[in-house]
């Protein structure tokens, strides 16, 4: 894949992101550590969950048991909770960069 189909590819996972509802979740009201803990782990799971995304779209599904646009929607279903599932297994550190961000950023306010 050239660097021209790799950006529109991943342009078309961001719109089949955002078609679906999808958004980085906001830090705005995370006061309590716990809070921007949870924020931050949120932010990883819906990281992972947007780097799975492209794993899984190209994999054909055959009638009668799969396909349509139901499929389409559990599948991404499925992959933002393998996302969440990681995350919350110990994820892969993003979740602590983030933290450490969010810290420095309440400060400087």
């Amino acid at each position: 894949m050239d660097a021209i189909s790799n950006a529109a590819f991943l342009a078309q996972q961001g719109n089949v992101a955002i078609g679906a509802g999808r958004s980085a979740p906001s830090f705005e009201h995370a006061k309590t550590p716990e809070q921007v803990r949870k924020v931050a782990e949120d932010f990883e799971a819906f990281f992972l969950g947007q780097m799975l995304q492209p794993l899984f779209s190209g994999i054909d599904v055959e009638p009668p048991f799969g396909g349509g646009h139901a499929e389409e929607i559990w599948q991404s279903m499925m992959v933002d909770e393998y996302g969440k599932a990681m995350a919350k297994s110990g994820g892969i550190g993003i979740a602590d960069a983030v933290m450490r961000q969010m810290i420095i950023m309440q400060e400087g306010q």
